[in-house]
């Protein structure tokens, strides 16, 4: 297992050691899972080979026309 030096400010780093040991884990471990969960959160490339796929969606153009705003009142 590779070793991996962070510089965090001092409040940063609180939030990391109580978030740590609410969850009952070692910072690394804790920092490991985050990392893990949002750095991989991304769409999948299925998804993105959906785009333009559906010829009858319906676009802004073809949406009804609304009707004029009402007067604002000023301030």
């Amino acid at each position: 297992m590779s070793q991996l030096t962070l510089y965090l400010d001092e409040e940063t780093e609180a939030i990391v050691r109580d978030r740590a040991k609410a969850a009952g884990l070692s910072n690394s471990r804790w920092v490991a899972q985050l990392i893990r969960r949002n750095a991989l959160a991304a769409w999948p490339v299925e998804l993105s080979l959906l785009a333009g796929r559906f010829p009858d969606f319906p676009l802004r153009e073809d949406a009804l026309a609304l009707p004029d705003d009402v007067p604002r009142v000023g301030f």
